[in-house]
C-alpha cells in the first residue's frame, strides 16, 4: 500500500556558481548538517497530451537515494502537495494500479507512459533545532533531463529546494528571502518535470482573493466553476477508494456546479452548458445512491445505540449493519462502474473545457454587482414564491413541498455564495440563512428517506417472523424527527428569514 504525507516545500532556480549562502541565522536553526550526496535517476510518466502535468501533478519511478520508488505528487495549494510513495518490487513493469486509481479523473481511460528522464546530482543539507529536531532539508540539485520520443529537450539546470520537516512555515519564508538574496529566484515550475517538458500547468482561474464588486460578473462566476471543477476531479480517488466524507463532498461540488449553471445561465451559453447541467445531475443521483445509505447507516445505529436495552429487542445493530453496507456495497459498486464509463470521462473532458475556456455571453463582462444581484434575486423570488405559498393540508404532499422548499433554499444559498465576493455581507448573510434552512429541511428529507428505508425493512422482518418491535419505534421517532424539523422552518422562516430573503426581491 501506498504510504502517504503532505510535502510543503519551494523550489529555487541559481546559477551554477553560486554559493549555497549559510543558514545559521534562519528561524530555530542551530545547525546545518551536509548528511548526503547521490545521484538520483528519475523517469516520469504522463499521457500523449502531458494531462498530469497540466494539471500540476508528477507521476515518477526514482532510483537512487534513500527514497527509491514509485512517487505520485498532487497539488494541495501553494506549497503544499500530497505525496504518494510506493516501494519498487521485483517485477517492476509498470505503474502501480493503486497510483493509477488516484490520477484516473485526469487520465481517463488513457495509460501514462514515460515521457521524460532526469538525473540529479543531489546534496542535502539538514537544518537542526537546538533540540535536535530536524525543523528542514535544503536540497541542492544539479538536473540533467534527457528527451523520451521527442517530450523534451535536453537541458541542465541548478535549483535549491526546502521542504519542511518539523518547521514552521515561518522557516520557509525566511529560507526563501535568504534564497532570493543570494541570487536565486523563486521557480516557475511546479516540477522538475515541467522544467524539463517546458510546460508549466494551465493557467489557473481568476483568485477569489482578487475579486471585488467592480471586478467584470464573468470573473466570479468562473472563480466559483473553477473551485467546483477542481473538487471533483480531486474527490475522484476518494470516492474509488470510499474514503471518509469524500462521496458527500463530490456530490456537493456537483450540485454547486449544477446550479451555478441554472442560475447563471445568462451569462452562458446555453448550448454548451445545458447539456453539462443535465450530466451533472445523472453523477450527482449516482453519488446519491450512496450517499443516501451513508447517511442513514449512521442516523441509525446511532439512534439504536441511544435506546434504552430494554427497548431493543433482538440484534437490531448488527442486522442494520449488515443490511446496510450490503445496500452501500452495492451502491458503491455501481457507482464506480460508472465512474468508468466514457460518458463520466466525456463528462470530466467538458467540466476541463468549460473552466478553460467559459463560454460566457456579453452580459458576463458587465460589473459584477449589478449583474450578480439581479441573478441571486432571481433565486430568492422562488424561494419567497414556494415557501410562502402555504403548508399543503395532505402529509405526502407536505413531504414534497418541504422538498422544493430546500431544494430552492439550496439554489439561493449558491447563487450566494458565488456572489459573495462581488456582494460582500449582504451575500454572506443570505448564505447563513439559506444554510440554516437548508439544513433543517434536509433533517427533515432524511427522515422521510429513513422511514422508508425501515418500513421496508419492517415488513421484511415481519414476514420473516421476526420481532420488528424496535424497528417500528425506530421509525416512529423518525416521524417525530420529521414533524419537528417541518415546525422548526416554519419558526424560523416567519422568524424573520422570510423578510430577509424578501429584501432580495426588489433587484
Amino acid at each position: 500500500m501506498a504510504a502517504e504525507h503532505l510535502e510543503i516545500e519551494r523550489k529555487f532556480e541559481v546559477a551554477m556558481k553560486t554559493a549555497i549562502p549559510s543558514m545559521l541565522g534562519l528561524p530555530k536553526v542551530s545547525r546545518v548538517e551536509q548528511v548526503l550526496s547521490s545521484t538520483l535517476e528519475a523517469v516520469y510518466c504522463d499521457t500523449d497530451d502531458l494531462a498530469l502535468a497540466a494539471a500540476g501533478i508528477t507521476l515518477r519511478r526514482r532510483t537512487g537515494g534513500t527514497d527509491a520508488g514509485w512517487h505520485l505528487k498532487l497539488p494541495r495549494g501553494g506549497d503544499d502537495r500530497a505525496e504518494l510513495a510506493r516501494p519498487l518490487g521485483d517485477d517492476d513493469a509498470g505503474v502501480p494500479a493503486e497510483l493509477l486509481t488516484r490520477v484516473r479523473a485526469w487520465i481517463r481511460d488513457g495509460e501514462p507512459r514515460p515521457v521524460a528522464t532526469l538525473s540529479t546530482h543531489r546534496v542535502v543539507h539538514r537544518l537542526i533545532s537546538e533540540r535536535g529536531r530536524v525543523l528542514a532539508e535544503v536540497s541542492d540539485d544539479v538536473v540533467t533531463s534527457t528527451p523520451i520520443a521527442g517530450q523534451a529537450l535536453v537541458n541542465t539546470w541548478r535549483e535549491w529546494e526546502i521542504e519542511l520537516v518539523d518547521g514552521s512555515r515561518k522557516l520557509l519564508t525566511a529560507a526563501a528571502e535568504l534564497f532570493t538574496a543570494s541570487g536565486a529566484t523563486l521557480s516557475i515550475w511546479p516540477s522538475k518535470v515541467h522544467h524539463a517538458l517546458d510546460r508549466n500547468r494551465d493557467p489557473l482561474p481568476p483568485a477569489v482573493a482578487d475579486l471585488t464588486e467592480k471586478s467584470p460578473a464573468g470573473a466570479v462566476v468562473h472563480a466559483y466553476l473553477a473551485e467546483q471543477v477542481t473538487e471533483i476531479l480531486g474527490r475522484d480517488s476518494g470516492v474509488r477508494h470510499s474514503t471518509a466524507d469524500a462521496v458527500h463532498r463530490m456530490r456537493v461540488a456537483t450540485r454547486r456546479l449544477r446550479s451555478a449553471l441554472a442560475t447563471f445561465r445568462p451569462l452562458l451559453e446555453r448550448e454548451i452548458t445545458d447539456p453539462i447541467r443535465g450530466e451533472l445531475k445523472w453523477l450527482g443521483a449516482t453519488l446519491g445512491g450512496a450517499r443516501d445509505v451513508e447517511v442513514q447507516r449512521s442516523h441509525l445505529l446511532e439512534a439504536v445505540a441511544a435506546e434504552p436495552d430494554d427497548l431493543v429487542l433482538g440484534p437490531v445493530a448488527a442486522g442494520l449493519e449488515v443490511e446496510l453496507r450490503s445496500d452501500y456495497r452495492t451502491a458503491h459498486d455501481t457507482l464506480v462502474a460508472a465512474m468508468e464509463s466514457s460518458r463520466y470521462f466525456q463528462l470530466l473532458e467538458r467540466l476541463e473545457h468549460l473552466v478553460a475556456a467559459p463560454p460566457f455571453t456579453e452580459l458576463a463582462s458587465g460589473k459584477a454587482r449589478p449583474v450578480l444581484r439581479q441573478r441571486v434575486s432571481h433565486s430568492c423570488k422562488a424561494l419567497y414564491g414556494l415557501a410562502s405559498s402555504g403548508e399543503p393540508g395532505v402529509r405526502d404532499s407536505r413531504d414534497i413541498w418541504l422538498h422544493e422548499v430546500r431544494k430552492a433554499a439550496k439554489r439561493v444559498r449558491y447563487a450566494a455564495e458565488v456572489a459573495a465576493p462581488a456582494l460582500g455581507r449582504p451575500a454572506a448573510a443570505l448564505v447563513a440563512a439559506a444554510t440554516a434552512l437548508q439544513e433543517i429541511l434536509g433533517d427533515h428529507q432524511d427522515s422521510v428517506l429513513i422511514r422508508e428505508t425501515l418500513r421496508g425493512i419492517g415488513v421484511r422482518m415481519f414476514l420473516d417472523g421476526e420481532n420488528s418491535f424496535t424497528i417500528g419505534r425506530l421509525h416512529a421517532l423518525q416521524q417525530t424527527r420529521g414533524v419537528a424539523a417541518a415546525g422548526a422552518f416554519l419558526q424560523l422562516w416567519s422568524g424573520g428569514v422570510a423578510e430577509q430573503v424578501r429584501g432580495w426581491l426588489r433587484y
